[in-house]
């Protein structure tokens, strides 16, 4: 693509280029769509973006000459913009996966010799289109008129029998914890939700737990999968001293349809039922 040669605009046309350049980065862009979208090099946008950071919009006046050097020029920026895009912490030798202000603080003290301070750091990562952000995570197959029909018509009649029966409704699941895991946000083009790599070396266990209305909560951890015996020793011990019958709300994964597990609660009949939510809360 044929690239601008700025030294050919006259100084209005500069300076506009310049500002559209830095506000588009600054909106989420990256500065290499930036600068295939004005026909300018990457160069000249980060050199541009280190002019900003620099004296602000004034700064971008075609028509200013010299003035103190940057702290960071533009080829710096280039290299910590493509350094959080492009790579993993651990890659760093950082104990953590996700970018963190404090870190990108000690990144550009290693790289630089430039001690920021992290509000300073703060805002030049925004400057660069840069936010903090979480993972979303939602069922592709979840349909919100299905949830919203079994929380109308289904739900109410548990909550019934449980007013009738004086039991208490627990909501159970299981989760795997493992340790290449990371919760928390990290920095990212805005937009675009990042992703967080790992090591080959890593670890995990498995969690059962039921949580009332009341905040009630049982748990049981396990090294191993969660089986029909797995599950069935967790509802054994959640009926351990209960005081009242229990009605356990899970979802419809076989174990918990498992022979075993109907075995269980056969012999427990007037201490424990199961009820099943749809797919459509878990994405089954």
């Amino acid at each position: 693509m044929f690239k601008k040669d700025a030294r050919r605009l006259d100084h209005k046309t500069l300076t506009e280029l310049r500002k559209r350049a830095v506000s588009s980065v600054q909106d989420g862009q990256s500065p290499s769509n930036v600068a295939k979208a004005l026909g300018v090099t990457r160069a000249a946008v980060y050199m541009w973006l280190a002019l900003y950071r620099h004296g602000g919009w004034g700064s971008l006046d075609a028509r200013k000459r010299g003035g103190r050097p940057q702290k960071l020029d533009g080829k710096a920026l280039s290299w910590l913009y493509n350094t959080i895009v492009s790579m993993n912490p651990l890659q760093l030798k950082f104990t953590f996966a996700l970018w963190t202000s404090r870190m990108i603080q000690e990144l550009i003290r290693r790289k630089y010799h430039i001690k920021l301070s992290k509000a300073s750091v703060c805002r030049l990562l925004k400057q660069l289109g840069l936010t903090p952000q979480r993972p979303v995570w939602r069922a592709y197959q979840q349909r919100p008129e299905d949830v919203q029909r079994w929380l109308n018509d289904e739900y109410p009649g548990i909550r019934a029998l449980a007013k009738r029966e004086g039991a208490i409704i627990f909501f159970g699941d299981e989760a795997g914890v493992r340790s290449d895991h990371y919760a928390g946000t990290t920095w990212a083009p805005e937009g675009r939700t990042p992703v967080a790599g790992s090591t080959g070396a890593r670890f995990g266990m498995n969690l059962i737990s039921a949580v009332s209305a009341q905040g009630e909560f049982r748990f049981m951890v396990t090294k191993g999968k969660v089986g029909a015996k797995v599950f069935v020793e967790f509802l054994r011990r959640l009926l351990y001293r209960a005081e009242r019958p229990i009605l356990l709300i899970v979802d419809g994964h076989p174990v918990h349809k498992a022979k075993t597990v109907d075995k269980f609660l056969v012999k427990h009949e007037g201490e424990l039922r199961l009820f099943f939510l749809p797919p459509v809360f878990t994405g089954a």
